[in-house]
């Protein structure tokens, strides 16, 4: 019985001194991670958003010039299938009714119905691709950055089912062998059976770049920046414009505000 106690105390004593040591090692980790993780030139925000001025975008041409499309789909090596079935896509173009479903007046289309409207992923306040996600493939980071892992992605599609705006593209098939510009090495590619979309360039913000699409954009009609900054870009367009988003009657809370 003797010994039986003196075990328990042992063990006791050494699960203490363990449980002891926890804060200390927690403080010690926390410490060292940003000396290995933080990039001084990283581009941190609390929540990222977009503002395109649509004006602005058919300046250059009627039917909007392809220059941010381009920028993105090159950057992030997304294929050319070729097919509408099997189109996989980050920006693409869209008609007002289709951008804009139930947004509409016989009086306020007539000289914008035939315009492209750039789309993309909203990067939602209360995303519901996330909630029907069984795999957590698609999350929504802190700063409201809504993302892929494709590696945890298993192809069920209940995200593309779950998004209101279309923003998501399968790809039925093996899509490297049609990606047709050059190859960019510093973002993977996908395979089959696999969801994507615009993830607002969060690897270029983690490098100090805005993204690809804005970078591109030479009349100046994409705006990125912080909502949450009283004194960025984004928080003065829509201080100064009348703004609308997409679908706002199904409380997604977009996070792509337009300037029509």
């Amino acid at each position: 019985m003797e010994s039986n106690r003196r075990s328990f105390l042992k063990v006791s004593g050494i699960c203490a001194l363990g449980l002891g040591a926890l804060p200390v090692a927690d403080a010690l980790a926390k410490a060292a991670l940003p000396n290995f993780l933080a990039n001084p030139k990283e581009l941190a925000g609390k929540k990222w958003a977009m503002v395109v001025d649509m004006k602005k975008c058919w300046e250059k041409s009627e039917k909007g010039c392809h220059d941010c499309i381009n920028a993105c789909h090159v950057f992030h090596n997304v294929p050319d299938i070729g097919t509408v079935k099997e189109e996989v896509k980050w920006i693409w173009q869209e008609h007002y009714e289709n951008t804009f479903p139930g947004q509409t007046n016989e009086f306020n289309v007539e000289n914008i119905k035939d315009k492209p409207f750039m789309n993309l992923c909203n990067h939602c306040t209360n995303p519901p691709c996330v909630r029907v996600c069984p795999t957590k493939a698609t999350f929504k980071r802190a700063d409201g950055i809504v993302m892929m892992d494709y590696h945890r992605c298993i192809g069920c599609r209940f995200c593309m089912a779950g998004c209101p705006y279309g923003s998501r593209s399968f790809n039925f098939r093996d899509p490297r062998p049609y990606i047709k510009t050059e190859l960019n090495p510093t973002f993977p590619t996908r395979e089959r059976g696999v969801v994507e979309k615009c993830n607002f360039c969060a690897e270029r913000l983690a490098e100090g770049l805005m993204p690809s699409c804005v970078e591109s954009c030479k009349n100046g009609a994409l705006a990125f920046g912080d909502l949450e900054d009283p004194k960025s870009t984004v928080r003065k367009l829509l201080a100064s414009h009348y703004t609308i988003v997409r679908k706002p009657e199904l409380g997604t809370g977009p996070n792509v505000y337009y300037i029509i």
